[in-house]
């Protein structure tokens, strides 16, 4: 999803697959979170909830400063096209939380356009 949105939004924002910025081998989260956590303004939407649940990941998220958009389980299930469709409906919603915090997790709501913020 995140090469496609990559090209969609390429324009406006900088989008890039994980793989792609820290290369296919498996890269501990709390690497990737730090590395990007150092380069600042990062915006995260990851299928893994874990990362916004789990207090240790979670406090590593929050201390470098990301702010992460986690879609929900019920649309975690979908099919591909579907996922993708109801990330791009909440496109607008992303983008507004990204401006108005430094920091956070966020849980992307299966039905509404309210996000709901995951301590």
């Amino acid at each position: 999803m995140g090469r496609g949105l990559g090209e969609l939004f390429r324009k406006q924002h900088e989008i890039i697959h994980i793989k792609d910025k820290f290369g296919t081998g498996s890269l501990p989260d709390e690497q990737w979170i730090k590395e990007l956590g150092k380069e600042g303004n990062w915006s995260v939407l990851s299928g893994d909830m874990r990362i916004a649940k789990k207090k240790p990941s979670r406090q590593v998220f929050l201390n470098n400063n990301l702010v992460g958009f986690f879609p929900a389980p019920s649309i975690m299930k979908l099919e591909f096209t579907k996922k993708v469709a109801r990330v791009l409906y909440l496109w607008e919603v992303i983008e507004q939380q990204s401006k108005l915090v430094d920091r956070g997790c966020f849980e992307l709501p299966m039905r509404s356009t309210i996000l709901r913020q995951i301590a």
